[in-house]
């Protein structure tokens, strides 16, 4: 265990201690050596503005909230009509979701790319925004498995009290989803906010570009200053790594509790 710890935790120091160097401290000094100064923050200003950091943080953000909120939705209602209703193809519904995560996404982005720019999402937040809302089997999984420990008798009963569907799955099971919810934002939420090939595919544009294709830029007006790619490495880090060990316990929690339930 602790090699295993090293071997993911020395790359990071590496680079974090890195982040704080000078151009020619960082070539004179080893990549284990600390920098003379903690407090030298120049080289995350300068990848923070003129490395386009920020712009990538703000369409990060706005196709983040958008997609997983259509995710959340869509994932709900799907998992509802799942577990609640019985129809003709009900398993062949499940069975396409599993299905579809057997075939490699490449082998499908000629036809994607077609349809994308078709509907004129090419070069648009929303191309990325739409692909992502697609709900995979991971999310519906997770709603299904805490669908089946909500009790058919609050269904049963409130359609005593004149209740339709709709009213049941907005007031009732909706409110009662909401730890596998926080569950899927978070493993959903990463994946969207780690994505390069989808927004480097479908918004080439620079100014749409979200942090991982703005850390990618970096090779060109900064390809020799190590430092300042390593500032901003630092940057798309952190805000990952600070919501995983906040909100770790309901990633697993999450995962486990259909297994045991």
């Amino acid at each position: 265990l602790v090699a295993a710890c090293l071997v993911a935790v020395v790359p990071l120091v590496t680079i974090f201690m890195a982040s704080f160097k000078t151009q020619a401290e960082f070539r004179e000094t080893g990549p284990l050596d600390p920098p003379s100064s903690w407090t030298n923050l120049d080289n995350f200003v300068t990848a923070f503005t003129r490395g386009g950091m920020l712009q990538g943080f703000v369409n990060t953000t706005i196709i983040l909230v958008v997609a997983l909120t259509g995710t959340i939705i869509i994932g709900t209602m799907a998992a509802y009509a799942i577990d609640r209703f019985t129809f003709r193809g009900q398993r062949l519904v499940v069975g396409a979701f599993l299905l579809a995560t057997l075939v490699p996404g490449v082998t499908t982005q000629v036809a994607t790319f077609q349809i994308v720019s078709g509907l004129g999402l090419f070069n648009t937040r929303w191309a990325a925004i739409v692909l992502f809302m697609g709900t995979d089997i991971i999310s519906i999984y997770i709603f299904l498995q805490f669908m089946k420990s909500i009790p058919r008798s609050l269904d049963e009963a409130a359609m005593l009290d004149g209740a339709n569907r709709l009213t049941i799955y907005a007031r009732i099971v909706f409110p009662l989803l909401k730890p596998a919810i926080a569950t899927v934002i978070i493993i959903k939420g990463i994946a969207i906010y780690n994505e390069f090939y989808l927004p480097w595919l479908y918004m080439p544009k620079r100014d749409l570009g979200v942090i991982s294709t703005s850390l990618f830029r970096f090779k060109g007006p900064f390809g020799a200053q190590w430092e300042v790619i390593s500032a901003g490495t630092v940057l798309v880090i952190v805000p990952t790594l600070v919501a995983f060990l906040l909100l770790q316990r309901y990633i697993y929690n999450g995962l486990t509790s259909g297994a045991t339930k």
